[in-house]
């Protein structure tokens, strides 16, 4: 067993790709768009990015690396898009995994055959022809941020309606009336940014959220946390809850919804501007959507307002459109994948990357990508059968999710490395990690 078919090239993809590669194993990648980076790569013309041009990460440069590439010693706190696509460019050459990969490829369709093979089908973007070849395993990695989810509401609006996904620049909406429809880290950014422009900015939250500063003390936010990490668990939350409501005050106390899910039950929303936008009369809070009509919005509390554009935050779906639906399909419901990775019942396929740590992702890609490769080289197996364990996990999720769509994929980021580290030490040989 040695050719290896990965779907993607962004931060999780060329990890695999080197992983994969590193240990013997014949590596065909397959990527969409002109090279390597997938989300990070703004503007691309395959469209497949929804960064815009101001977007930095939120976590910080002290956790978003992988293991054996850190990022450049004058690299900010917070790295901007630009940053990053370097970095990831720098990665692939660093390595030599730049050759493996088909740029500009379309993988169409995936399908399991006969002695547990995989045949991949995929088409050039430039001569729109197709391919096809038979693989041993199967490496997805085509990420979770690239087909939007837009909200539905009774009536139509008729003025400009569009999401995130698509949003680049604030200079579209100079001197226009805009709502924002989202609490997370894209709503709250494209808020604050368009407050530079428009005319007013209005932000309509479905439910409370808790927004986490960048810096707390000094520090940025996710070495804060680990500073803290010897608060037991059970105290973690509630700590954490105490701490931003002493830096920013409460929610409820500038306009905004009170959060009443648990504090890590969605992904935490970093960002620092919010707070300040709002107290300067910059952004506007209002409640959830009752309907529209015409170019005009109502909320549920009955205000009643007029906008030329609405811009969704509302998240993305996670599609994987080369499976027969009946195959495989996540689009809906929970993610049956043993340490977000391996499912039960399906061989030599691994998902790299489709999860939603709260922290930076591609650091726990790279964990996954090393237990995968040597999960098909013989060199890891699982103690108990996939499935039991499988069961196990699904039933005790690291933090409590809202039972939707858009929130089923989420880890707590320190524990889910070190799970991935435990069964790596646990190879033979072991891993030192």
């Amino acid at each position: 067993m040695n050719k290896v078919a990965i779907i993607g090239a962004g931060p999780s993809g060329i990890t695999a790709i080197k992983n994969f590669s590193e240990l013997g194993f014949e590596v065909t990648a397959f990527e969409r768009c002109n090279g390597v980076g997938g989300n990070w790569r703004f503007n691309d013309p395959s469209g497949h990015s929804s960064v815009f041009e101001t977007t930095h990460i939120i976590s910080s440069k002290y956790t978003s690396y992988y293991e054996d590439y850190p990022l450049p010693d004058d690299a900010a706190d917070y790295p901007s898009h630009e940053d990053l696509l370097n970095y990831f460019n720098s990665y692939t050459d660093h390595f030599n995994i730049r050759d493996l990969i088909k740029f500009g490829t379309e993988v169409q369709h995936c399908e399991q055959i006969e002695q547990d093979k995989w045949e991949v089908t995929w088409k050039d973007v430039r001569s729109d022809q197709s391919s096809k070849d038979i693989f041993d395993a199967l490496v997805v990695c085509n990420g979770h941020h690239h087909e939007p989810r837009y909200p539905e509401y009774p009536g139509k609006f008729s003025g400009e309606f569009i999401h995130s996904h698509d949003f680049k620049s604030a200079k579209p909406f100079q001197d226009k009336r805009v709502l924002v429809i989202g609490g997370g880290n894209s709503a709250c950014d494209v808020a604050v940014e368009t407050a530079r422009v428009a005319k007013s900015i209005s932000i309509s939250w479905r439910r409370g959220y808790y927004l986490i500063p960048k810096f707390m003390y000094g520090l940025p936010a996710d070495l804060y946390a680990i500073k803290n990490s010897w608060v037991p668990r059970i105290f973690r939350a509630p700590f954490i809850k105490f701490m931003l409501e002493r830096l920013q005050g409460k929610n409820e106390d500038i306009g905004l919804q009170k959060p009443t899910q648990p504090i890590f039950a969605t992904h935490p929303t970093v960002n620092s501007e919010l707070y300040y936008a709002v107290r300067h009369g910059k952004v506007t809070p209002q409640k959830d959507i009752k309907e529209f009509n015409d170019n005009k919005v109502t909320f549920i509390d009955g205000h009643e307002e007029e906008f030329d554009v609405v811009i969704a935050c509302t998240g993305f779906k996670i599609k994987h459109s080369f499976f027969n639906k009946n195959f495989i399909n996540y689009e809906e419901g929970k993610v049956p994948l043993l340490h977000r990775m391996i499912p039960a019942d399906i061989k030599n396929i691994y998902f790299i990357g489709l999860f939603q740590p709260l922290g930076c992702i591609w650091p726990g890609a790279e964990l996954q990508s090393k237990l995968a490769a040597r999960h098909l080289l013989g060199q890891w197996n699982p103690k108990k059968p996939i499935k039991d364990l499988l069961a196990r996990e699904m039933a005790n999720p690291d933090v409590p999710q809202l039972e939707t769509p858009r929130h089923t994929i989420t880890v707590d980021d320190p524990a889910f490395r070190e799970r991935l580290k435990k069964e790596l030490r646990s190879c033979k040989p072991a891993l030192e990690v």
